[in-house]
């Protein structure tokens, strides 16, 4: 994208109508501040989601097929930063970690088999459509033929997970457990224990990698700056700083980093209008993650989070010249739709998706957000290879 008034004007329009946005919600004082805040640190989350391409699934397959540990190590940088802080603010908020008074709103789930279930279909939703959902949200801006199915997918896959809800909580999710590394190994023992998983996973990551040799840096010059800032991929470390330090001020200020609430309480809000839902959700409502309610209100915390998060990626990929639709096929729209159903049920039926289960519970020392990362990387890892699998079987015939 060239034209000038585009690729600079609409970024210009969309930051004041984020900075209005957050003067008006914020001159509500104490119900409005929140809301304010939510879109604040949603639209830093987008910024640095688009910039530095943090996308749970690319960065997966990138490790696998081309052996590139950048993107993963970014997520493990987040995984240690986002744990050491949430620690910092249990140890102030909880002296003794208990099992019988949990941190407010930690996203300390519940493990069981319907978790491993959800987290793998999760997982074989991003192969088929090429993201997770927070990467789905920034790749709208980014002109993404398939987001905006796999969206549209994911709301129909929350309704089938409301729908099988109530069975696999009587045959599963009843029976299942919660398992806090605080409780278990004290504040000190829960952060060194996940500090260690996560050196030792980017350890392996490292050593899969293709060595890469050293690139010779120029002097940084305002302009090179400029380019470093807005054009060019952000580092890895950056990137997961960035990441776990918005989660921890996102935890302390107003709820754990998520993003699929929003969607979930649409969707649970039209099926109980429209009749189409059970009548109640047997546990649902008082189980963490990414809570999904029957919207009364217009504007929610995480809808507006989502709202920042989509508005800043806008503003980031047309800076970077990002922006680049493509045609439209058939093939795009049943990716999306299909995968987004997947990853619409895994996320309604594990009560949040990469970010809500898997972020935000390892952060907060919660063996649920581990399962999760285990079960969803086997629905990639086996997606990856039947899709290769299919391939080498297509050339062969032909």
């Amino acid at each position: 994208m060239t034209n000038p008034a585009i690729r600079y004007g609409l970024p210009a329009l969309i930051a004041l109508a984020l900075g209005w946005g957050f003067l008006t919600l914020d001159a509500q004082g104490p119900q409005g501040r929140p809301l304010a805040l939510s879109l604040v640190l949603g639209a830093a989350f987008g910024a640095v989601l688009q910039r530095s391409r943090f996308c749970f699934y690319c960065n997966f397959r990138d490790l696998i097929e081309k052996r590139e540990a950048g993107g993963v190590i970014a997520i493990f940088v987040a995984l240690a930063v986002g744990a050491i802080g949430y620690t910092t603010i249990f140890g102030a908020w909880l002296p003794s970690p208990a099992l019988e008074r949990l941190p407010p709103t930690a996203h300390i789930g519940p493990v069981s088999i319907t978790l491993v279930i959800a987290a793998f279909a999760f997982g074989i939703g991003m192969a088929i459509s090429g993201s997770c959902l927070s990467a789905h949200f920034y790749r709208l801006a980014e002109g993404s033929v398939i987001s905006p199915f796999a969206i549209i997918g994911a709301l129909v896959g929350f309704g089938i997970g409301f729908l099988t809800w109530n069975p696999l909580f009587l045959a599963m999710t009843s029976n299942a457990f919660i398992f806090w590394l605080p409780h278990h190994l004290g504040y000190a023992g829960g952060l060194s224990a996940t500090l260690l998983a996560v050196a030792a996973l980017a350890a392996l990551a490292i050593w899969w990698s293709r060595p890469r040799a050293g690139e010779a840096r120029a002097p940084l010059t305002l302009r090179e700056a400029m380019s470093l800032l807005f054009l060019r991929r952000w580092p890895p470390v950056v990137a997961g700083t960035l990441v776990g330090i918005i989660a921890t001020l996102a935890y302390f200020r107003v709820a754990p980093l998520g993003v699929t609430a929003e969607l979930g309480s649409i969707a649970r809000t039209a099926g109980t209008n429209w009749a189409i839902l059970p009548s109640s959700l047997f546990g649902l409502d008082g189980l963490r993650g990414c809570a999904t309610v029957v919207k009364e209100a217009l504007l929610s915390n995480n809808g507006l989070f989502v709202i920042g998060l989509i508005a800043a990626s806008w503003i980031t990929s047309l800076l970077a010249g990002q922006f680049k639709p493509r045609r439209l096929t058939g093939t795009d729209v049943a990716r999306g739709l299909v995968g987004g159903l997947l990853l619409g049920w895994g996320a309604m039926t594990a009560l949040g998706c990469t970010v809500g289960v898997l972020l935000s519970g390892i952060h907060a020392g919660s063996l649920s957000g581990w399962v999760f990362l285990a079960a969803m990387s086997l629905g990639i890892l086996i997606s990856l290879w039947a899709a290769s699998l299919f391939k080498r079987t297509v050339r062969l015939a032909s």
